[in-house]
């Protein structure tokens, strides 16, 4: 494909996901725990729906490829090419009306992340980026995307989605970061590293993260001039423990905090 079809293609994903999910955002639908009796885990019909949506259209126009997401699980993940999806990050906010939720389209090529994209439908926005540059859609317009070049923890925002991700020593050195910054704010998911890349907040700290919750996020960061790790400083496509700063030097002294 070209590259103008492939952004038309993304953009559909994008906007028949968006259908698929909203009926069910504020509504009085039923909510199931994926948990098994561990810690709360939810999952609605939006979720299905999206992703359900997302897979039939990459199956039609790409069928040689792979896809990995939250609810299906993984196909043909040994092509070259593999869409990596989450229909709705942010589930808890989703299901508490609140629109900090977003869907996760992410694109990897032997392995790497080379697109990504995090729509929210009810806001209309839309955040993408391709590791070299990065843009946003919606309200006030399309703009290119730049992250804000702070160096020193004592005048960054910091974020995450909640302290409870961490334990024992985790907990530990996201407070040793913590401690040091102006600022931090909870409760946002993919939203917060969407900020981080429109030069809004500085850092974003989690644990826990599985690949279909940073995939699609990298290619945004690293594009608008971020950068975003695991802890040990290696590749976040993984998931796990994740670092994103708006800065080498700031990326730097936060995994300096965090080490101890």
């Amino acid at each position: 494909m070209s590259a103008v079809d492939f952004g038309a293609f993304v953009a559909e994903l994008a906007t028949q996901s968006g259908r698929a999910i909203l009926p069910f955002f504020r509504a009085l639908h039923a909510t199931e725990d994926k948990s098994r009796g561990g810690v709360f885990d939810p999952v609605t019909e939006g979720d299905r729906a999206g992703e359900s949506v997302m897979r039939h259209m990459i199956k039609r126009q790409f069928p040689a490829h792979g896809v990995l997401g939250e609810e299906f699980g993984s196909e043909n993940t040994d092509a070259e090419y593999v869409w990596v999806l989450d229909p709705i990050d942010g589930t808890r906010a989703f299901i508490s009306g609140i629109p900090v939720w977003g869907t996760l389209i992410g694109l990897t090529r032997n392995g790497v992340p080379v697109y990504g994209m995090m729509h929210q439908p009810f806001s209309g926005e839309r955040y993408s980026g391709d590791g070299r540059e990065a843009r946003y859609e919606g309200p006030g317009g399309p703009k290119k995307l730049r992250t804000r070049q702070t160096t020193d923890l004592a005048t960054a925002t910091l974020m995450t989605t909640t302290p409870a991700l961490f334990k024992g020593e985790e907990a530990a050195a996201f407070a040793r970061v913590e401690s040091e910054v102006r600022l931090s704010r909870y409760g946002c998911d993919c939203y917060a590293y969407c900020m981080l890349a429109a030069g809004h907040v500085d850092l974003v700290i989690e644990s826990g993260l599985k690949p279909y919750d940073i995939v699609a996020l990298i290619p945004i960061i690293e594009g608008a001039g971020g950068i975003v790790t695991s802890w040990d400083g290696g590749s976040a496509a993984g998931g796990g423990r994740i670092l994103a700063a708006g800065s080498k030097a700031l990326h730097e002294a936060a995994m300096a905090r965090l080490a101890g």
